[in-house]
């Protein structure tokens, strides 16, 4: 009688190791259960919420001078003391939340039609204008930010609007370039080969298909240049060429941190909006990383991976050989 295969596995397999299996596909969280995005959007509405409702908070207002209480430390009557000339810390703080956040929401729009208008063209258009734009675009980039605003703000004189104007016209680049190399890889796929064949209008074009599939980079972008205009302002204020005085803002505010005694005995009077600057910022930047790993899944999750694993395999460099 012959013998039959039987179904029993064979031993040699029974001990070796199982090959590895294809990892799933990672399912993206909801930002809702993001921990940092939750945090983030917390701090920002807390920092919003108190500077829209700075005159319920106080009604005094921020330039009112309380002669009695020059440079007084916290207390009951002023929870964050007072500065060199009697005005209120809290109600500085507040109001000057109001002005950085307006110049930094109005400068990044101002941005976003400057970087948006020239990226598009350069990017749709592409050949001579594609060359020129660009070209112009790197002549603007080699400007060193702080050297001309500092010289424009001199020129033109301090104010909240210049500060716009000059954080705007200045910081555009970075957006722009970004534009052009999403239409780039856009402008050839076929819906928009499509719509050029009926002959839809090249404004038209870009505007509903081709901006409308690159509103995702466009919005993380614009999400932190909010952050940079904040530092932007501040960094001017503090010079003196930014909002200028009697107006709070969060820089002009520490210009009063420049002497060594306010430094060293002081801390009211410049840990506050230096506080307040640190967390709108730090808070600006983990919101627009949330959205560009939300918006870019390959991104969120390279940034995942990194975080798990600090040595991904193949990004090592290769052993020498021993021959």
């Amino acid at each position: 009688m012959s013998t039959s295969i039987t179904d029993a596995p064979d031993e040699a397999a029974v001990g070796a190791p199982l090959a590895p299996t294809a990892r799933a596909p990672h399912r993206r969280r909801p930002l809702r259960r993001d921990p940092l995005f939750l945090l983030s959007v917390t701090v920002l509405g807390l920092i919003l919420l108190t500077a829209i409702a700075a005159p319920l908070i106080a009604p005094d207002g921020p330039n009112v001078i309380d002669i009695d209480n020059l440079e007084a430390p916290p207390s009951a009557e002023h929870l964050l003391g007072t500065d060199a000339l009697g005005r209120d810390i809290l109600a500085r703080v507040l109001y000057g939340g109001r002005v950085s956040v307006l110049v930094g929401i109005c400068a990044v729009l101002l941005q976003i039609v400057i970087g948006v208008s020239i990226g598009s063209l350069a990017g749709y258009a592409g050949g001579l204008v594609d060359t020129v734009l660009m070209r112009f675009t790197e002549i603007v980039m080699c400007f060193p930010f702080y050297a001309i605003a500092i010289t424009l703000a001199a020129i033109f004189g301090a104010s909240t609007w210049n500060v716009v104007l000059i954080i705007g016209v200045l910081n555009w680049t970075g957006l722009a370039r970004l534009v052009r190399a999403e239409l780039l890889s856009l402008r050839e796929r076929e819906f928009v080969l499509a719509a050029r064949s009926i002959g839809v209008n090249p404004f038209v074009i870009t505007l509903r298909h081709l901006l409308r599939n690159a509103y995702g980079p466009i919005l993380v972008n614009a999400t932190i240049a909010v952050g940079g205009g904040i530092l932007a302002e501040a960094a001017l204020s503090f010079l003196g060429l930014g909002v200028a005085q009697p107006n709070p803002s969060w820089g002009n505010m520490l210009s009063s941190a420049q002497s060594l005694r306010v430094l060293s005995n002081q801390w009211w009077m410049w840990a506050p909006p230096g506080i307040a600057i640190v967390l709108m910022v730090l808070s600006i930047n983990v919101l627009g990383e949330s959205l560009a790993s939300r918006l870019n899944p390959q991104h969120g999750a390279l940034l995942r991976d990194l975080r798990r694993h600090p040595r991904l395999p193949g990004l090592h460099r290769p052993e020498r050989s021993t021959r």
